[in-house]
């Protein structure tokens, strides 16, 4: 499960960064990045490897999301200077998106290694002091702090002299609310998620011991 648990996590981080480059609004209320529909997922993921598998596996999904990010970077800007087809007239809009998205994919670097790390730190010290309960709190308590963190760092590097002050200000606290809320509403998929692959691992002792 582990496996799995991994591959959704780096696979939902490049997502995030590709479609990240889209604005959308909520009305009047908030103008947000596409990615957040996606990335408010991801601290869950760390979170259940945390819970199940320990801090240090943590550490390790954290670093392969690091090096993952890193070759999408490489890759993005090799795509883009291969000479194009000369009847493919799409050459400009590719180059626009996916330009632009190297810009969110660095944002999301640095922001994603300190808030990761520090969301690892946190549920890992309140699962120390309070053992096996309590998920809720060490769920929701890394998770809210972690975000807070990234999405300040996210949304400054990655939109930074692209919009107004005020409205960078506002996609600041519009997004972290709308993680803040996806986090509460989220704990019951982790619950969810670290009771079967608890229940799976206990199926597979006992098949072990028979």
């Amino acid at each position: 499960m582990l496996l799995y648990l991994n591959g959704l996590f780096v696979g939902l981080l490049i997502l995030a960064n590709i479609v990240a480059v889209k604005l959308f609004s909520i009305g009047e209320f908030a103008i947000l990045p596409a990615a957040v529909v996606i990335y408010i997922f991801t601290y869950p993921i760390i979170d259940v490897i945390v819970e199940v598998y320990g801090k240090e596996q943590a550490k390790q999904t954290v670093r392969a999301g690091l090096v993952t990010q890193l070759a999408a970077i490489l890759f993005i800007g090799i795509t883009i200077a291969l000479p194009s087809a000369s009847f493919w007239e799409g050459q400009l809009a590719f180059e626009e998106i996916l330009s632009g998205s190297i810009r969110i994919i660095v944002a999301s670097l640095i922001s994603y290694f300190i808030s990761t790390n520090l969301d690892v730190y946190v549920f890992d010290k309140l699962k120390k002091r309070h053992g096996a309960k309590k998920l809720w709190l060490r769920n929701n308590a890394s998770t809210m702090a972690s975000q807070l963190l990234d999405t300040t760092i996210f949304i400054t590097i990655a939109f930074a002299g692209t919009v107004p002050v005020g409205v960078l200000i506002g996609m600041i606290a519009t997004q972290y609310v709308v993680k803040f809320f996806a986090s509460i509403a989220t704990t019951p998929l982790v619950y969810g998620v670290v009771y079967g692959i608890r229940k799976g691992i206990k199926q597979q002792k006992v098949i072990a011991v028979s």
